[in-house]
């Protein structure tokens, strides 16, 4: 089977930085994969604030994941500081994607691309909904 590959795009919506904990690393010594994902979420939960939402009120909605990809790069290590870049893409019905680029902020070593599915939740009917327009409004000139 092919590697899956996962393509970066040109310009990010926002950026952030989140030092390795002990917490982060496995018995291997590095970066274990849960907390690639821990590292994500971290940096989206940063993106929505900076908007003034949560993962439980975007306009109304909320927010599931419906779809994660993780492509690994390199090691990263204790104490090292990751860069987490953000991209808001492929806006559909009913989501987007999240694109990530993780790097090591002092050697911009690259250390993983994640891509989150996410759709649009009503948690009281619990159903999918449409994504709110003023959401895609917001990161539209982004995607020109």
């Amino acid at each position: 089977m092919p590697r899956v590959q996962l393509d970066l795009p040109k310009k990010f919506d926002f950026s952030t930085e989140i030092p390795l904990r002990v917490n982060d690393i496995n018995y291997g010594g590095h970066l274990g994969h849960d907390s690639v994902l821990t590292l994500t979420h971290e940096a989206r939960i940063r993106l929505l604030a900076k908007h003034g939402f949560t993962e439980m009120n975007v306009y109304g909605s909320g927010l599931i994941i419906s779809d994660a990809i993780i492509v690994y790069m390199s090691e990263a290590f204790l104490g090292e500081i990751m860069k987490i870049q953000i991209a808001i893409r492929d806006f559909n019905k009913y989501g987007f994607d999240f694109i990530y680029k993780i790097s090591e902020r002092k050697s911009k070593r690259e250390v993983a691309r994640v891509k989150t599915g996410m759709v649009f939740f009503n948690y009281k009917k619990r159903k999918v909904v449409r994504v709110p327009p003023k959401f895609k409004n917001l990161f539209w000139k982004n995607l020109l």
